[in-house]
């Protein structure tokens, strides 16, 4: 056993021996939250819940919801399509997706799309940027997406009903109850959206062909209390989909897409005195189908199946230090027409450390190392600060190594995988202002990412697209976010605003890389008197490059959606709402010669009981 694996057992066992000689009872809270470490140790970097008003009015797709009200860039191929996202000038698989704890990128092709994500299934949505490998694992470069299902206990009993029409015979519906006691506590949640997505293309005689696509998905969330220090939950959540990919402007396509995805989570919360324990196992299950002419049976497939097991310890030494430690197993086994039969394991050790010496500064240190034979890994670091330097001033400081791990397409695809790749490595360093008053908070941040060994695909001599670690790439700019919240009467003013600056540039070529706009600017602003509301929202993306050398470009486009809805009954049962979307007809690509909707609308209808 080597030294290193030698000190994380004794911590480890330390901390259990010293849990169990406590006596004294801590009784458990009543909202109980599964990312303890997005919680308690994220001081020092900007972290933006969405709140509960910006989720409702972004009824469907996670990339809705994120593109209209974050920093972070998405790349869409069409409605419904394929939606990846570009954080702090970083690619699709240096974004991480946290699922409750756990992290969910697709171990096949390295990133989260999150066009299969239903933004209604959760009933917490953090945005948490920078660096974060050291807590989060692979991909965590640019910043990490938070999904979370956190349980409330005392009576309840809620449902609601949200059903939704709009153009393109588009149909959404979404049921969900929350049952409560003060020791059992359920969310079930289960969406389907279905389109026949055949929008014309403006300025053209043409119309989105093969693009009609539905999804499901069922949400399970259960919570016990064993007794006063103890409590068993279980999370499960079930995705399937089919997607016919459209074509572009020059070229039909046929070819449709079947998704099915699972995750299954189970975790035993015990709170003893100055220590909390958790213990996670985790089942996740990928699988694709994909059929490049929807009318035959032929299609090439892949599954990838991953166990993770993890134990996380906190101690809190006093009200100034808390302590934590984190091991972690992670088996991976992936399959497939293109990749074969391979398997990968890690094993890893986490160390987490706040100590707050005096009343308006703090300090957070974060260290992993993890232990595996399919690569070399580096140890991964996080060190900041959090200084209150006046009531409404906030100064926050973080420098951290993060990474991401090749990917079993990177590794195995049949012909083209590369064995020999090592994981994409980057340092960055960020400085946060944050101002608070009475009814605004805005912050600015400036940061700065260096990454080596950038994963490229690439034609080899013989024409054949093969991975390489052979880029460079520095980022740096700055993210500014506004707040604003007024009560005036009944009357509710709420306004929120974000603006990235950002250059992502390869240090060979000197030039930005493509899909990642210098200027991304968004704004919305939300009204509302007893039960009448009405939201506006508002999107800017600047030119964004599509070739490497930077000759060919997508033009600059804004984006207008405005939105109404009222509340019927004494107890608000029924709401309903009337949507435009991209109220001003703007014609507009995400992705070369992939066009989006022009203007379109949506009736809701929503439940309440």
């Amino acid at each position: 056993m080597t030294l290193k694996k030698q000190f994380l057992f004794a911590v480890l066992l330390l901390c259990q021996s010293i849990c169990a000689q406590q006596d004294t009872i801590t009784v458990l809270d009543d909202v109980i939250i599964s990312d303890l470490q997005l919680k308690k140790f994220s001081n020092s970097q900007s972290v933006v819940k969405l709140p509960d008003s910006i989720i409702s009015n972004n009824k469907t797709s996670l990339t809705t919801l994120l593109n209209y009200n974050s920093v972070i860039y998405f790349k869409e191929n069409g409605l419904g399509m394929v939606s990846s996202a570009s954080f702090r000038g970083t690619t699709a698989q240096q974004t991480a997706v946290i699922w409750n704890g756990i992290n969910i990128n697709s171990q096949l092709n390295g990133q989260t799309d999150f066009n299969t994500i239903s933004a209604r299934d959760f009933n917490s949505i953090s945005i948490r940027a920078g660096g974060g490998s050291s807590v989060y694992g692979s991909s965590a470069i640019g910043g990490s997406i938070h999904l979370n299902n956190d349980l409330s206990f005392g009576n309840k009993f809620e449902n609601t009903l949200q059903t939704n029409y709009g153009s393109f015979n588009t149909l959404g519906v979404n049921y969900k109850m929350q049952v409560a006691s003060d020791k059992f506590s359920s969310q079930i949640s289960i969406s389907r959206n279905s389109s026949d997505n055949d929008y014309e293309y403006l300025d053209t005689n043409k119309k989105n062909e093969n693009g009609q696509f539905y999804n499901t998905s069922i949400n399970l969330n259960l919570g016990y209390k064993l007794d006063s220090k103890n409590v068993l939950k279980l999370y499960s959540y079930l995705f399937e989909g089919e997607r016919h990919f459209s074509g572009t402007l020059a070229a039909p396509s046929k070819s449709k897409y079947n998704d099915l995805n699972t995750r299954n989570l189970l975790e035993w919360i015990g709170s003893y005195n100055q220590f909390t324990s958790k213990v996670k196992v985790a089942f996740l299950s990928e699988k694709y189908k994909y059929f490049e002419n929807a009318a035959t049976s032929i299609f090439s497939d892949a599954k990838a199946e991953t166990f993770t097991a993890k134990y996380d310890l906190l101690f809190k030494v006093n009200s100034k230090l808390e302590l934590n430690s984190v091991l972690d197993f992670t088996q991976t086994k992936g399959f497939g027409s293109d990749i074969g039969e391979n398997k990968r394991q890690i094993g890893s050790g986490i160390l987490l450390l706040k100590h707050k010496p005096f009343s308006k500064f703090l300090y957070e240190v974060t260290i992993r190392k993890e232990i595996t034979s399919n690569y070399k890994s580096p140890v991964l670091f996080s060190i900041g600060t959090n200084f209150s330097a006046f009531s409404f001033y906030n100064l926050k400081v973080n420098a951290s190594r993060n990474y991401r791990i090749p990917t079993f397409n990177d590794l195995y695809y049949q012909g083209s995988g590369n064995l020999n790749l090592k994981p994409e490595s980057s340092y960055q360093v960020e400085v946060g202002h944050e101002f608070k008053f009475k009814n605004t908070t805005f912050s600015l941040t400036n940061y700065y990412i260096k990454i080596q060994d950038l994963l490229r695909w690439s034609p080899s001599s013989g024409g054949n697209w093969t991975p390489n670690n052979v880029a460079k790439v520095t980022t740096y700019g700055a993210e500014f976010l506004v707040n604003y919240n007024k009560k005036i009467g009944k009357n509710q003013f709420d306004f929120t605003t974000t603006y990235a600056y950002t250059i992502s540039e390869d240090e060979q070529k000197k030039k930005q890389l493509i899909y990642v706009p210098y200027h991304k600017f968004t704004a919305a602003l939300a009204y509302s008197f007893d039960k009448l509301s009405a939201h506006y929202q508002y999107l800017y993306n600047g030119e964004v490059f599509t070739s490497s050398d930077n000759f060919y470009s997508l033009n600059d486009y804004l984006v207008s959606n405005v939105g109404i809805d009222y509340q019927f009954g004494k107890k608000k049962f029924l709401q309903l709402g009337f949507d435009v979307l991209n109220v001003f007809n703007e014609n507009y690509q995400s992705v070369s010669t992939r066009p989006m909707p022009g203007r379109n609308y949506t009736i809701n209808l929503t439940f309440n009981f």
